[in-house]
């Protein structure tokens, strides 16, 4: 409980010519300071949570595109990904198995594309749909990429995410 000030302070003396300021400034200090004790504040009940994703969940492709699970992508110029089967689809990853091809590897990959898993996280929420933004693609067997391989970036591939 709150202690009342001393009679004194309550009448407006104390400083001659300005009457009130002591009072106004205890009030102001009781009012900034409330009447809490040293533990400070206390706060009850569990921890806000990012609310999910309520709308569709896209990945755009290179020209942009919005693409919802889809079986064929193109992430970049130089990143092509086809026969899509997507384990994940909606959460903060995408997770897919796939085949990667691209000019790059031709003509080998064209006849005989490489396996791989694709991984799409950065998940983006908008007004009322939410984007990927981000793609790693993993070979299943990294040996077997050609030597052109080496220059064509598949770890953390910046997605296209349209500007509403």
């Amino acid at each position: 409980m709150c202690r009342r000030s001393p009679s004194f302070l309550r009448t407006g003396g104390g400083v001659p010519g300005v009457p009130g300021l002591l009072p106004g400034v205890l009030l102001g200090v009781l009012l900034l300071g409330g009447c809490g004790g040293p533990s400070g504040l206390y706060v009850q009940g569990p921890a806000i949570e990012p609310s999910p994703v309520s709308g569709p969940v896209y990945v755009a492709d290179a020209l942009g595109q919005p693409l919802q699970r889809p079986t064929s992508v193109g992430l970049s110029d130089s990143v092509g990904l086809s026969g899509l089967r997507w384990g994940d689809w909606g959460g903060a990853k995408a997770t897919a198995t796939g085949r990667l091809s691209g000019a790059w590897c031709q003509p080998g990959c064209g006849r005989e594309p490489y396996e791989v898993t694709v991984t799409l996280s950065g998940l983006e929420k908008q007004e009322r749909v939410a984007y990927y933004r981000r793609a790693t693609v993993v070979p299943a067997r990294p040996e077997e990429l050609p030597q052109a391989a080496e220059n064509v970036q598949l770890q953390g591939i910046r997605l296209s995410v349209p500007a509403f």
